[in-house]
């Protein structure tokens, strides 16, 4: 079983990343096709993405899945919060049952630096100044951002001026955040680990009301 981590946050959130090595069929054996999805590699990606949610939590209801106008996944009776995001070989999931979730994972690599300009803040660049290596302080920042654009679900976002990084701590391999808009303001506090070849990021808030 290519479990590549799994990590239990509190008794109603966890996450796990997959390492897929599997056919298609494995996973379709377990979860529902998806008509839409034509290229083979992205119905993969997807299929492990829905294999993994019931992993999480057995009793997870995936074929009431529904997608919002903003392509977000979601349960219509939010019996569970959940996020995926798919990066290569891997598949990743986060799921809460009462806690709003995002997560994003990412390998590292040249091109988020050569795009840095699109998403990060002229004040964010100061992390990568001074982050060492700025392949994996760019990518680290563009997940974060991934991750909290999931959170948020809603779209309309300015990746510059809408999700904003303040802080970084690398000891406790956290980063604190903002998500701002013309209606609110929220404090956001992310996790982080790198995986060998990988970036993780997530974060789990209360569940909006």
């Amino acid at each position: 079983m290519p479990l590549f981590y799994q990590q239990i946050i509190n008794q109603n959130t966890r996450l796990a990343i997959w390492h897929i090595t599997e056919s298609l069929d494995f996973f379709l054996k377990r979860v529902p096709a998806q008509q839409t999805i034509t290229h083979k590699h992205k119905q993969l990606q997807h299929a492990a993405g829905r294999y993994l949610l019931p992993f999480l939590f057995d009793d997870f209801p995936h074929e009431e899945i529904l997608i919002a106008n903003t392509r977000k996944p979601y349960l219509p009776e939010e019996q569970y919060h959940f996020s995926i995001s798919h990066c290569g070989n891997y598949v990743a999931a986060i799921v809460s049952r009462n806690e709003r979730v995002g997560i994003d994972i990412e390998i590292p690599q040249e091109k988020i630096v050569q795009i840095s300009t699109k998403f990060m803040h002229p004040d964010e660049f100061l992390f990568v100044r001074y982050g060492g290596d700025l392949i994996a302080t760019t990518t680290l920042l563009w997940s974060a951002k991934e991750a909290m654009y999931k959170w948020w679900g809603l779209g309309k976002i300015d990746f510059k001026e809408m999700l904003r990084i303040e802080s970084t701590d690398s000891i406790s391999q956290t980063l604190h955040a903002n998500f701002q808009n013309e209606e609110m303001k929220q404090p956001l506090l992310l996790y982080y680990h790198f995986l060998q070849q990988l970036c993780l990021v997530w974060l789990n808030t209360p569940a909006l009301q």
